[in-house]
C-alpha cells in the first residue's frame, strides 16, 4: 500500500522521544538543563535528603561522560540535580510521553529506543563534541545496580568522543523489597558518590569493535568496583532483588 503523502510529515511532527520518532541533535534543548538542574537540586536536597560525595571529581568544563548504576525510577532526575554542571542524560523513550515527556524534552534530555539506540548515541556524540556532559546508565535498565553487565553504548561514546568517564554510584533510591518504580518518601536519606575520571578507550586501539569491547570491559570493571566501594563507604546496601 502506498503511504499517504502527508504521513511522513505527520511522523516528523511528533515530538522527539515519541515512539517511532528518531531523535536528532537539533531536537535537544541546549538551554534545558539551565532550569531543570535546579528542579533536580530541589528534589535531591529539599524533598529528599541527599548526600553527594566526590563532586570535585567532575571537571566544570569539557566533554565528559557520567556512568551511573541504576536501581530506581528517580535515578535520572536525582543524578541530573546533583551533577555540578549542566547535563544531558540518556533516558528510555517510554518516559517521553504526556506531561512528563513535555518536561523531559524541555529539560534537554535524550530519548533512546532501547531496541535500536543508534540515533540517541549519535545525538549524544554530537553533544559531547560540543564539550557537554552526557549521563548514561550503562546497565540499560533498573536492576540491582551492581553493574555486573553493561551495554556497549557508553563504550561506543567513549571511543568515538575521547571523553573521560566519571563513575557514579546512586544508593538508597530503591531499598530491598521495593519494586523498581518505588519513589522514596519525603526526606529519605540518599547518596550519590562520584569517582575519579578515567580514560576507557585507548586511542592506539582505533575506533573499531575491538576498541569498543575493551572500553566496555574497562567501564564495567571500574563501575562495579566503584559501586561496591561506595556501598561500603556509605553503609547503604544495594537492593537484594534483581527485579526489573
Amino acid at each position: 500500500m502506498t503511504e499517504p503523502k502527508d504521513a511522513g510529515a505527520a511522523r516528523s511532527a511528533k515530538p522527539a522521544g515519541s515512539p517511532g520518532q528518531i531523535v536528532t541533535p537539533d531536537d535537544i534543548r541546549r538551554w534545558g538543563p539551565v532550569w531543570s538542574r535546579r528542579v533536580g537540586w530541589m528534589l535531591a536536597h529539599v524533598f529528599w535528603n541527599t548526600t553527594v560525595i566526590g563532586a570535585e571529581h567532575i571537571p566544570r568544563t569539557g566533554r565528559l561522560l557520567i556512568a551511573a548504576n541504576h536501581t530506581g525510577v528517580i535515578d535520572g532526575p536525582l543524578l541530573h540535580g546533583v551533577i555540578p554542571r549542566s547535563s544531558h542524560i540518556i533516558i528510555k523513550e517510554e518516559m517521553f510521553s504526556g506531561i512528563i515527556g513535555f518536561l523531559m524534552r524541555g529539560a534537554g534530555q535524550i530519548p533512546v529506543d532501547r531496541k535500536n539506540g543508534r540515533a540517541a548515541l549519535q545525538t549524544a556524540l554530537a553533544l559531547l563534541k560540543e564539550d557537554r556532559l552526557v549521563g548514561v546508565f550503562p546497565e540499560g535498565t533498573r536492576g540491582r545496580g551492581d553493574v555486573k553487565d553493561t551495554k556497549a553504548g557508553i563504550a561506543w561514546l567513549a571511543v568515538h568522543s575521547g571523553a573521560p568517564v566519571v563513575p557514579a554510584a546512586i544508593l538508597g533510591t530503591r531499598p530491598t523489597g521495593k519494586k523498581p518504580g518505588h519513589i522514596p518518601f519525603f526526606r529519605t536519606r540518599l547518596h550519590v558518590v562520584f569517582g575519579e575520571p578515567f580514560v576507557a578507550a585507548d586511542p592506539a586501539t582505533g575506533k573499531g569493535r575491538k576498541a569498543v569491547a575493551e572500553a566496555m570491559e574497562t567501564i564495567q570493571t571500574r563501575m562495579s568496583e566503584h559501586v561496591h566501594a561506595a556501598s561500603e563507604l556509605t553503609g547503604v546496601e544495594l537492593p537484594g532483588s534483581t527485579e526489573i
